[in-house]
């Protein structure tokens, strides 16, 4: 398993994070494997999907050489947070701060990235330990929200969840987030079975951050 701050470092190399609610490991681990061909750096499996611990233990296995960064998502407290742990997650993403979550993620070195929508919540959760703050949700508070975040706070680690697309990528770049996590305007397909669009559009998210970033 990577050590805490190389999970962040790949994560914010490649900028894409993608939020996968499967229904099934069989699903997800396909969504994996076109993820992985697009370039994708990592994905999270929420807890909204049934079975999500056992989903991603079966995850981590089958991709322990390291091909993507598996982590859990929709994380609501502590215990959760556990679960997702013993069974493998590198990383726990939750849609608000939960201190006693961000504790134990800190106490076994596990990266954390709890949701907050103020720039009081962004400072307490950086003041808690969090290694990178989900700007969530990120459809509302828009990439405007991250630039005037981005005045006080230059040191804050952004990222958005929630409307993020392939004409705005771009913008949340620009206004300083270091990911950004994309669920179903990446996964779509899968409900399909079209694991060739996730890939295609997998490599234009990549793409697009990467002219962001002046690539």
């Amino acid at each position: 398993m990577l050590a805490r701050q190389a999970v962040i470092q790949k994560i914010a190399a490649a900028g894409l994070v993608a939020v996968v609610r499967a229904e099934s490991s069989e699903q997800a681990a396909k969504i994996a494997d076109a993820c992985i061909a697009g370039g994708v750096a990592a994905i999270e499996i929420t807890f909204t999907v049934p079975g999500a611990a056992d989903t991603i233990k079966d995850l981590v296995r089958t991709y322990k050489a390291g091909e993507i960064i598996i982590g859990a998502g929709t994380v609501l407290d502590s215990e959760t947070a556990r679960i997702a742990i013993l069974a493998g997650a590198q990383y726990v993403v939750s849609p608000s701060i939960n201190f006693d979550t961000i504790r134990l993620c800190n106490r076994y070195q596990i990266p954390v990235m709890p949701g907050a929508g103020t720039i009081k919540e962004i400072v307490e959760a950086m003041e808690a330990g969090a290694d990178i703050v989900k700007v969530f949700p990120g459809e509302i508070l828009g990439p405007a929200f991250v630039k005037a975040v981005r005045g006080p706070l230059p040191q804050a680690p952004l990222m958005p969840t929630g409307g993020v697309s392939l004409d705005n990528v771009g913008d949340w770049i620009k206004a300083g987030c270091v990911a950004v996590g994309v669920g179903g305007n990446l996964t779509a397909g899968a409900k399909k079975g079209d694991w060739q669009s996730i890939t295609a559009i997998a490599r234009e998210f990549v793409a697009k951050i990467n002219a962001a970033r002046g690539r």
